[in-house]
């Protein structure tokens, strides 16, 4: 299966290990971002997973829908207050169907690397703009990829090293672009390791996608504050409007 699913183990620690993506300057510019390119809405969410982003677009007025793979992440959204009103579909999300049109679907935090081969990825963006209204917009937040960072002759990099989270992300397959991302961290009390493949994808593969599913590139910014997006930028958000 090309498409990641997370179990529910890591589902039960999903928000806890996730906390510093709840912090104001990182989830409030997503939001306003997003807020400001559904319009009258609705939005779709691919891989919704416990409702980070969902949950406080609804609570902006949106009408927010979801794609999600995992069972047991939405299991986790459901029992957050307003889960329970937000309609989700589990499927995968490169051919999984929601009901009705959209103006923007939007698919954030690295989630179209958990599809580990170029042709489900593309097929994320030809189901993205099935569910689209015309000139209706996809957005993708996904890092860019960090090869240069890893010293010649090895394979491996840590990412993060702090006291109660290190990760190491290895580069196993250069020709398919799969890397495993490698976590160990301290959940109260106990340790907890995951570790599962990813396939990372550069910015001009990402608009040839796009191209083949109908969009163009609208926009391309290093972060949701709009910040210029350069070869030195380490992150992505990207714009796609259906022609």
């Amino acid at each position: 299966m090309a498409s990641i699913l997370w179990g529910e183990d890591v589902a039960a620690v999903y928000d806890v290990t996730s906390v510093a993506m709840y912090a104001p300057d990182v989830l409030g510019p997503a939001v306003d971002r997003l807020a400001e390119f559904v319009g009258a809405g609705p939005a779709l969410e691919f891989a919704i997973g416990t409702g980070r982003v969902a949950l406080p677009l609804t609570q902006r007025g949106v009408e927010v829908h979801g794609i999600e793979l995992s069972p047991h992440m939405v299991d986790q959204l459901r029992e957050k207050p307003g889960g329970e009103r937000v309609p989700v579909t589990i499927g995968d999300m490169t051919s999984s169907t929601a009901s009705g049109r959209f103006t923007l679907v939007y698919l954030v935090w690295n989630s179209i690397t958990n599809v580990t081969t170029q042709q489900d990825q593309t097929a994320i963006f030809r189901n993205a703009a099935a569910h689209l209204v015309p000139g209706g917009r996809f957005v993708v937040e996904v890092i860019v990829p960090q090869l240069r960072r890893v010293p010649a002759g090895e394979t491996a990099r840590v990412f993060i090293n702090e006291p109660d989270h290190v990760g190491v992300e290895t580069f196993d397959d250069l020709v398919g672009q799969i890397a495993w991302s490698h976590h160990w961290m301290s959940v109260e009390g106990r340790l907890v390791h995951h570790a599962a493949p990813y396939r990372f994808v550069w910015p001009s593969e990402l608009d040839l996608m796009a191209e083949i599913a109908g969009f163009e590139l609208e926009h391309r910014w290093a972060d949701w504050n709009r910040g210029t997006f350069t070869s030195e930028s380490d992150n992505q958000v990207v714009v796609y409007q259906l022609r």
